[in-house]
């Protein structure tokens, strides 16, 4: 079918190359936008444009920041004896909207994924284990995604980091095998924290 706009067509065509977004939701989206004022449209833009030139990788936990250690890490009010291991930077701000976790952070870029062609050597495990070797560090929680990629990279963590006498647990498995945190409700979260158990 014919488009009465190339102009439009083209930005549905953008719109639907976003994650969980089909030709009719990236319809209404090309539609909403064109009802918006060009001040709007602009700022809009901007942000997107700012969120790609201006946030870097925290050079502690391998988090987003806008300064080369984030918020979190410098945070003297957060315990810096237990570090929490994420598979990428959107966990933490899962975990931080939805939990009472008061600890540091760690994220890993991903998980063991030999069909991928991803091993240990393409992860930020190495920083990790340089963190771990801090006296401060007392305990590292697992908390990766409850899938079998997820299962065999929290297995090879485990064994790396009990060697360096500490303490390692996991969340709880409150949350459903397979899913991904950032689907998960806040209580599951909160519990899975609260029932996490020794590797």
């Amino acid at each position: 079918m014919d488009s009465p706009s190339k102009y439009l067509e083209n930005l549905i065509k953008e719109f639907s190359k976003l994650p969980g977004i089909g030709h009719k939701s990236a319809s209404r989206l090309a539609f909403f936008f064109l009802k918006r004022s060009k001040n709007e449209i602009d700022s809009f833009i901007r942000a997107i444009s700012e969120v790609k030139l201006n946030i870097v990788t925290c050079q502690v936990c391998g988090g987003i920041s806008d300064t080369e250690i984030c918020s979190i890490c410098e945070d003297p009010h957060r315990d810096a004896s237990i570090i929490c291991v994420v598979e990428n930077a959107k966990d933490v701000l899962t975990l931080e909207s939805a939990s009472r976790f008061q600890g540091l952070y760690h994220v890993l870029m991903g998980v063991i994924s030999p069909l991928d062609g991803i091993g240990p050597e393409e992860l930020n495990i190495k920083p990790l284990m340089q963190r771990c070797q801090s006296t401060e560090v007392c305990e590292v929680v697992l908390a990766l995604n409850p899938s079998i990629e997820g299962d065999a990279t929290t297995l090879y963590l485990s064994g790396l980091i009990k060697p360096l006498n500490t303490k390692v647990t996991r969340i709880a498995h409150g949350l459903p095998v397979g899913s991904d945190l950032d689907f998960v409700d806040a209580a599951t979260i909160i519990k899975s924290f609260e029932g996490r158990v020794d590797l």
